[in-house]
C-alpha cells in the first residue's frame, strides 16, 4: 500500500495467516464479493512435486493461454498435489477512498431483502456482511457496546473507489436502506472510519468462543436467493436439536459461517451436533451450494466430500492425486487418497 498497490484477498485471520496457506486453501474474505479470491491473484507458481521435480507454472502476465491453466490446479489443493515454494501475485491500484455503513436491522429476512435491493439498484459493494442475533448478543457481551440493543441482524456494506463516486453512492445507499426502517445506520468515512466499523466485526468469532461453547464452524455457500431460507433452516435446526446456531459472514456472495454451538460437558451434544451438520450439508447440496467456501475440506469435512462433488468428480480427484502423488506422501489421509 505504501507503493499505491492493493492485494484484495483479506481473510479474517490476515494478521496470523501466511500467503502460502492462503494459496493452499484459496482464501477469500469480505472483499471477494467485488474482487474475487486468492486464485484470481495468482499469476504464477513454483511447485515441488512428490517426486522432487520442480515446476514453473504460469508466469508474470495477466493473460496466458499456452496449454492448460496448470498453476490454478494447485491453488486450493490443500497441499495434496504439490508444495508451493514461490508465487507471483497480481496487485491492483489502491482505491483512493473507502466508506462503510453499519446497519442494525429487526430481522435476517429484512437484511436479506436489503441485500437484494442493493444489487438490483446496480451497486457492487466491495464487501457486504451479515450477522444474526446470537452473534450480536455474544459480541455485545465481549465488547460492552450497546449498539446492537434491539437488533436481530446486522449488515456492513463497504464501498471503495474515487472519493466523489463513493460519497455519492453512500448517500444513495443510505436512502435505499432507510426505506426498510433500520434500527440505526452508522457511517464510517476513510480508512479510520471504516476500520472502526470493521473492528467489531472482527470480534465476532472471538465473541462466540467467549460463550464457553464449542463452535462447529462451517463455511457453507448458498446462492444469494437462498439466504432467507438458510437462516430459516438454521432456526429449525436449533429448535429440533436444542443447540444454538450462530450465523454470520459474507452475505454478498452467499458464504455464511454457520456455527453449531455445542456444550462438550453434555455427552450427547456432540452426537446431536454431528446430526445437525449432516442435515445442514444435505440441505446445502440440495440447494446446489457448496459445503465449504474458504476453509477447505481437510479432515473435518472429509465424510461429506464424496456426496458434495458426486461420484465421477470424486474419481477425477483421485486420478489427479495418483498421477501427481502416486505414493500418497503429500498431506496424507485427507479428503483424497
Amino acid at each position: 500500500e505504501a507503493h499505491g498497490l492493493f492485494y484484495p484477498p483479506d481473510p479474517a485471520s490476515r494478521m496470523d495467516c501466511s500467503l502460502g496457506g492462503n494459496i493452499a486453501t484459496n482464501a477469500g474474505g469480505p472483499r471477494c464479493l467485488k474482487y474475487g479470491v486468492t486464485r484470481d491473484y495468482v499469476l504464477g507458481l513454483e511447485v515441488v512435486l512428490a517426486d522432487g521435480k520442480l515446476l514453473q507454472l504460469g508466469g508474470r502476465t495477466h493473460k496466458n493461454k499456452t496449454g492448460f491453466d496448470l498453476h490454478r490446479i494447485f491453488v486450493g489443493s490443500e497441499g495434496l498435489l504439490g508444495i508451493v515454494t514461490q508465487a507471483t501475485l497480481k496487485c491492483l491500484p489502491l482505491p483512493p477512498y473507502r466508506a462503510a455503513l453499519s446497519v442494525g436491522i429487526d430481522s435476517t429476512t429484512t437484511a436479506a431483502s436489503i441485500l437484494g435491493r442493493v444489487f438490483k439498484a446496480g451497486f457492487l459493494p466491495s464487501a457486504l456482511e451479515i450477522a444474526d442475533r446470537f452473534t450480536l448478543e455474544a459480541a455485545t457481551k465481549r465488547t460492552g457496546s450497546k449498539m446492537f440493543h434491539g437488533c436481530q441482524a446486522h449488515l456492513i456494506l463497504e464501498l471503495d473507489g474515487q472519493p466523489a463516486s463513493v460519497r455519492s453512492d453512500l448517500r444513495a445507499l443510505k436512502k435505499l436502506i432507510g426505506e426498510f426502517r433500520p434500527k440505526f445506520i452508522h457511517q464510517g468515512l476513510g480508512n479510520e472510519g471504516c476500520e472502526a466499523i470493521w473492528r467489531i466485526r472482527r470480534e465476532f468469532s472471538y465473541a462466540l468462543r467467549d460463550t464457553g461453547l464449542t463452535k462447529l464452524n462451517e463455511d457453507i455457500v448458498v446462492p444469494r436467493g437462498r439466504l432467507v431460507a438458510l437462516f430459516q433452516f438454521a432456526e429449525k435446526l436449533q429448535k429440533k436439536y436444542h443447540i444454538p446456531v450462530a450465523c454470520f459472514g459474507h452475505a454478498g456472495d452467499g458464504n455464511i459461517h454457520v456455527n453449531v454451538m455445542i456444550d462438550r460437558t453434555c455427552r450427547d451434544q456432540e452426537v446431536r451436533g454431528e446430526a445437525m451438520l449432516d442435515a445442514l450439508f444435505s440441505k446445502i447440496i440440495q440447494w446446489q451450494g457448496s459445503i465449504t467456501g474458504e476453509h477447505g475440506i481437510g479432515l473435518a469435512k472429509k465424510p461429506w466430500f464424496d456426496q458434495a462433488v458426486g461420484g465421477e468428480a470424486y474419481q477425477l480427484h483421485r486420478t489427479l492425486k495418483k498421477a501427481l502423488d502416486p505414493k500418497g506422501i503429500l498431506n496424507p489421509g485427507k479428503f483424497v487418497t
